[in-house]
């Protein structure tokens, strides 16, 4: 059993949090998982004040290869390492990832992606610590999946061939108006038929700020960070943006960050 100490101040995207022991996951050890929550590069994680045990996996799970005409991606696998794979090898249908920060266990984890393109389009198969699960045997939708064990391995197609970088500049474009201030990508996720940032917005919150926590200007369903945010701040912006969405529109914004803190998560 292995740990690292990691400062999430420094570490997350929206650099807040604690510095904290992190168990490494290089095998399915249940003793070692126990009560464990497992996080990958912390893109769209706020860690709080009382969060619960971390874990990560290990370098072995980082990894891209090409067997019998598929494409096997090893959870811990940076999205940026899979662009450039599949720029390399001229993979198409992956170009949206290279816009999408974090790692590959937590992109399924979540059906990350961009308008009609997301993860699962081509996914075949993962491999978890419970077992191998094909496409259908999984819930998933709109960012969400019911995965609850650590991705260690995920499999996709690979029909298409021919890398597009004309694609490569849309998803740019597509992600032009979002603010480079440390965040964790968008708060909330948008209600059917509508936009979470015009809700936001709508509600008077775009661009209100608590210490150093605010509402971006830029787009207002990102929190951003401007140096000294806390959790707490972070919390009261999150929670102000719930109550007065609900009461100007009965509409109930339902969180795309993942809050990991005990007040949040029940393991």
């Amino acid at each position: 059993m292995s740990y690292k100490k990691i400062d999430f101040s420094k570490y997350s995207s929206i650099k807040i949090g604690p510095e904290l022991d992190v168990y490494i996951l290089d095998a399915c050890d249940t003793k070692g998982m126990k009560d464990a929550y497992l996080i990958g590069s912390c893109n769209n994680i706020l860690i709080g004040d009382n969060p619960p045990p971390l874990m990560k996996l290990a370098k072995i799970y980082d990894y891209i290869k090409i067997e019998d005409n598929l494409l096997k991606i090893g959870g811990a696998t940076p999205s940026g390492k899979i662009a450039s794979f599949c720029k390399k090898n001229n993979i198409s249908d992956f170009e949206f990832v290279s816009h999408l920060p974090g790692t590959l266990g937590g992109l399924v984890y979540m059906n990350a992606g961009l308008k009609e393109f997301e993860i699962f389009n081509h996914l075949i198969s993962i491999v978890t610590c419970r077992g191998e699960f094909v496409k259908d045997e999984i819930e998933y939708s709109y960012r969400f999946t019911n995965i609850d064990s650590p991705i260690l391995e995920a499999t996709f197609e690979l029909n298409n061939k021919g890398f597009s970088d004309l694609r490569v500049e849309m998803f740019k474009k597509m992600r032009s108006n979002q603010p480079r201030t440390p965040s964790a990508g968008s708060c909330f996720k948008n209600p059917e038929g509508d936009y979470a940032g015009r809700l936001i917005e709508a509600v008077g919150l775009k661009g209100v700020k608590k210490g150093d926590m605010e509402f971006s200007l830029e787009h207002a369903n990102f929190l951003v960070n401007h140096g000294n945010g806390t959790y707490q701040d972070a919390l009261y912006l999150i929670k102000e943006a719930q109550r007065l969405v609900y009461e100007e529109f009965k509409i109930e914004l339902e969180l795309e960050i993942q809050i990991l803190d005990e007040e949040f998560i029940t393991i």
